[in-house]
């Protein structure tokens, strides 16, 4: 199982490069991004997490893989 840093950027980088979403719609800030990408002890909340789902527009399955990745700290 992937780590939530590896499953959320895997969706991200996509939904990012497809022009489905961009940056400012996420509903996280430049500091919190930062910190994901750089603080290896770094997550985000289960409401933040379900909140970017719904930002991201994920779909069922892409939203279970990232709330199951919680579950691999």
């Amino acid at each position: 199982m992937n780590t939530f840093k590896v499953e959320f950027f895997r969706l991200y980088d996509r939904k990012i490069a497809s022009g489905e979403i961009k940056f400012s719609e996420l509903g996280i800030s430049k500091e919190e991004f930062t910190m994901l990408c750089t603080d290896s002890d770094f997550i985000f909340g289960e409401d933040k997490v379900s909140d970017l789902c719904k930002r991201m527009k994920l779909t069922q399955e892409e939203t279970e893989r990232l709330r199951g990745s919680l579950q691999s700290i």
